[in-house]
């Protein structure tokens, strides 16, 4: 069983028990914000979309100008033996990582012949099945890509989500529901965002503003292999006060329902219930 927080870490070449350092505080990542990173899991033995997820940290690395140095089906085959110290039963955050280590002449561009590379195993509990979220608006608005690397999970993008979740928690709620840069909903501070009515579903259309995450585009595959009408689409914050039920999409929960926005009270509908249904019965399919 791994040591230290239940972390393990690969670096330079090796599995390493620990929260080991791998970053140097002269490191272009350190102070200049050059880091990637992106979130897998392991569940009950599963892994689902590893590869997808190794695949974007290699595009999202791109986007912030590094050089990535793993390839996706070796950070795959490198992942899977690290986890191999933990239970089946375990709930394990996967989470690979590049960051920049010299800068140019400027130090401000990352030179991308020398990229940190690490891969860090953390043993974080699933959410209950009857955890929920609420949901209030926020000031603090999605970035464009003329502004920031919203191509890319990067670092550098979540103190801007932080300030939301900030704001929400002194309102009274655990979550917010963000607009992009025309004030349209995009996601929440946290996960992509889904909306039901009239037994249909919704969801914000990609615009560039926010990832379309992983898990959520797996939602949508299955919905529309059970049969459920998906309508990827600008959405106002007054489709989600007229929504049926309301639920979140991220790799950390999978999916998480909606019981508030604002005033507006939704209870987990039986379309949530089935899409977490769906998502654990097509892992499970892939193991």
């Amino acid at each position: 069983m791994a040591t230290g927080k239940n972390i393990r870490t690969y670096f330079n070449g090796a599995w390493h028990d620990g929260d080991i350092p791998v970053m140097n505080a002269a490191d272009h990542g350190a102070w200049l914000g050059s880091g990637v990173f992106d979130g897998a899991r392991f569940v009950n033995g599963l892994t689902p979309d590893l590869d997808a997820h190794c695949a974007r940290v290699n595009r999202s690395a791109k986007a912030l100008m590094l050089n990535p140095t793993v390839t996706t089906e070796d950070m795959v085959e490198i992942t899977r033996e690290g986890l191999k110290a933990y239970p089946k039963d375990a709930a394990v955050y996967i989470r690979p990582m590049y960051w920049g280590i010299d800068g140019d002449t400027t130090a401000i561009i990352p030179q991308p012949e020398k990229t940190g590379f690490a891969i860090c195993l953390e043993e974080i509990p699933m959410a209950p099945e009857t955890a929920s979220v609420t949901l209030t608006r926020t000031r603090f608005r999605r970035p464009v890509l003329e502004d920031a690397v919203v191509n890319a999970k990067a670092g550098c993008l979540y103190p801007n989500n932080a300030r939301m979740l900030a704001e929400a928690r002194s309102k009274g709620f655990s979550n917010a529901l963000v607009a992009d840069a025309m004030g349209n909903v995009a996601e929440t501070a946290t996960a992509n965002i889904f909306m039901v009515k009239d037994g249909e579903v919704f969801t914000p259309i990609p615009n560039g503003t926010f990832l379309a995450g992983i898990t959520r585009a797996r939602h949508i595959a299955n919905l529309e292999a059970d049969g459920v009408k998906v309508h990827e689409t600008v959405l106002g914050f007054e489709d989600f006060h007229d929504a049926d039920e309301v639920f979140m999409s991220g790799n950390m929960t999978k999916v998480m329902p909606v019981t508030a926005f604002d005033d507006t009270q939704y209870q987990m509908g039986p379309l949530t219930r089935r899409v977490r249904e769906m998502y654990w019965d097509w892992a499970a399919s892939t193991a």
